[in-house]
Formats: C-alpha cells, structure tokens, sequence
C-alpha cells in the first residue's frame, strides 16, 4: 500500500455527502479504509434537507473506486449507544480503527430574539455532543497503538459569529472539548484537534442566514474572508484533516487548524 494514509482506518460521520464525502475520498486516494456514517433523514428544525441513503452509497461507491474499502451505517450521532456499535461493528470487520473525523453538523439561523430552545439543543445535540459521542465510541480502540481524532469545527469557533448563536456556540465548545481530551489523551498517544473552515460550498445553507445578514449590513465585515474568494471548497478541508490523520502530524495535538481564508484574522 502507498499514500500519505495508507492502511489507515477511519470513521467519518456525516460522510454522505458535502465535506464528509469529500474527507472520505481524499483519505480514500491516499489510501485509508472508511467507515462512513450518516443520519440519512431529515431532522425537524432545519430549513435544508439532509442527506440520503443513496447518497451515502455514492460516497462508498466513490472511495471502492479508488480501491479502497468503504463501510456504511445508517446511525444519529446524537445517539451513544448507535455511535458505539457502529464503531465497534467497523472495528470488528477492519480489525482496528485509527482516526475518528467529527464532521457531522447542522446549522440554523436568527437574530438572539428569535432563537428557540429547540434550535439550542438541535444545534448543540449534534454539533457538541455529536462529536462527542463519536470521539467517545472511538478512543477505546485508538488506547493501544494511539491514533487521531479529527473535530470538525469551524471559523464560528474561533470568531463571534452572529445571526446563529447555537452554531457559533457549539463549534467554540468542540474547541474546549478537544483541548481538553488532548491533554487526557496523550498519554496514550491519542492526538485531538480541530479543523475551522469558513464558508464551504456545501448543502448546509439555511436561505434565512442571507436574509438576516442583508438587513444587518454593519455584521457583514465578520462574515468576509481576507482573501479573494467567497467560499472554499471541501476539498482544501479535506486536505487539513489528511493531514491530521496521517503520520506527518504525529507530534501536533492541540492543533486549531485554520483553513479559512482569513476571515479569523479580521
């Protein structure tokens, strides 16, 4: 086997479509096995539809076609106890596991006056404890021979990002989190960091955000990336989180991986 990745084996939640299709074939090109994961149906709350089955096939499809072995399970990362028998599932049929990739998120928009506690804990549901339970379902198979968690957070993490204060929130506490397992989990090996993408051309776009924006013209500097472009692709984050669960990363813990265009730095 050949590639920054090779003989790696990796869950990816979120994984049908968007970033966690594209982590999925990066890490397929340079050769990981993975296990890819996804609710594949739609969540109350939301304004944009979520993925499907036939889309999480497609992403498997995509990573066999680079000679790689794509394993796929229908499962919430809300759910504990669904994330740890997928996981201990994947392990059983791969034989060990390497790298757990957090990317599964969801976002809603509003002012603070219009925010419900229904979209806190949607929000806060999947993105923090999500990741969670995925970093959870994953460590006691990384314990012996270590390996990489990957917490997909976001600029909002870094930033005062408006007009989705759960959002922003909960990708600032995925920063906490993973600080915190990384001290913890050092000792054995384990890295934990985070990735921060700005805009993503992804199918996370709730419509109302433009709309919120446009009537609060004086926020719109927050949202505008230092460099000359309006969104990244998923395949610039898909390159940060090859790295982070590759071997060229085997001394960055801790890491708040960038990969924003600037927009952290105004």
């Amino acid at each position: 086997m050949s590639g920054r990745a090779a003989g790696k084996r990796v869950v990816i939640t979120g994984a049908a479509r968007g970033m966690g299709r594209s982590h999925a074939v990066r890490l397929a090109e340079e050769g990981a096995d993975l296990v890819l994961v996804d609710v594949c149906a739609p969540l109350a709350g939301l304004e944009y539809p979520l993925a499907t089955k036939e889309e999480l096939e497609e992403t498997a499809r995509l990573v066999r076609d680079r000679g790689r072995t794509a394993l796929t399970y229908v499962a919430d990362v809300r759910d504990a106890d669904a994330m740890k028998s997928v996981t201990d599932d994947a392990v059983s049929r791969l034989g060990g596991l390497d790298a757990a990739v957090a990317n599964a998120g969801v976002l809603t928009t509003g002012t603070w006056d219009t925010t419900t506690a229904e979209q806190w804990r949607l929000v806060t549901d999947v993105n923090l404890i999500g990741a969670w339970n995925t970093c959870a379902a994953a460590i006691p198979h990384l314990i012996e021979r270590g390996g990489s968690l990957v917490n997909i957070s976001s600029s909002a993490g870094i930033k005062g990002t408006p007009l989705h204060v759960p959002y922003t929130a909960s990708k600032h506490a995925i920063v906490g989190m993973s600080l915190a397992l990384a001290n913890e989990l050092a000792a054995q090996s384990i890295r934990v960091n985070t990735v921060h993408p700005t805009g993503v051309a992804t199918g996370m776009a709730p419509a109302s955000l433009h709309q919120h924006i446009e009537a609060r013209a004086d926020l719109v500097p927050i949202f505008v990336n230092a460099l000359p472009v309006p969104l990244i692709e998923a395949a610039d984050v898909s390159n940060a989180v090859l790295f982070l669960v590759s071997d060229e990363s085997r001394y960055v813990t801790g890491l708040e991986f960038k990969v924003d265009a600037g927009v952290t730095i105004r």
